[in-house]
């Protein structure tokens, strides 16, 4: 029998048609991507989360001549000291520029992001928005971290 999965998101066709939360969330992670440690790769990512006290945290990419010793923006958001068991992340924005200056579209998370996301969107048990954007043209939104890895493995699979 065949099955299917089906992820729905938003599209807007730029940043000025979000909310001014979200706008300024994903401007958060526009400058974020000025932290970015890229040599590399000259792929900087910044990422923007909105905690449950309305502040909010940024991380960027930090690469490492050691490819494996790398980071990414979102698993950098995930290991700040703000975020305890009474301070969660509700909102997670994502940007990024290339090389080249270009960021025109959307982009989503590493298969090694969208694992650990979904473990901390698990571990909090409450859903977490996701908004992706360049840093012009088309914005997405997603209403919960699981959607971006539907069969992922959880503490449930052990």
């Amino acid at each position: 029998m065949q099955q299917s999965i089906t992820i729905n998101y938003e599209e807007f066709e730029s940043i000025n048609e979000l909310s001014d939360s979200d706008k300024e969330l994903l401007l958060s992670s526009f400058a974020a991507t000025n932290l970015a440690y890229a040599p590399y790769s000259n792929f900087k990512v910044g990422a923007a989360a909105k905690l449950s006290d309305n502040s909010i945290i940024t991380a960027a990419n930090q690469e490492n001549a050691s490819y494996g010793a790398t980071i990414c923006a979102e698993r950098a958001l995930l290991l700040n000291p703000a975020i305890t068991s009474n301070n969660y992340i509700e909102i997670i924005a994502i940007s990024y520029v290339k090389a080249n200056g270009e960021s025109l579209n959307p982009l989503s998370c590493c298969g090694i992001c969208r694992q650990a996301l979904l473990e901390y969107e698990q571990r909090i048990a409450k859903p977490i928005k996701l908004i992706l954007g360049g840093r012009t043209g088309k914005v997405w939104i997603f209403n919960n971290l699981s959607c971006l890895l539907p069969l992922g493995f959880s503490n449930k699979s052990l």
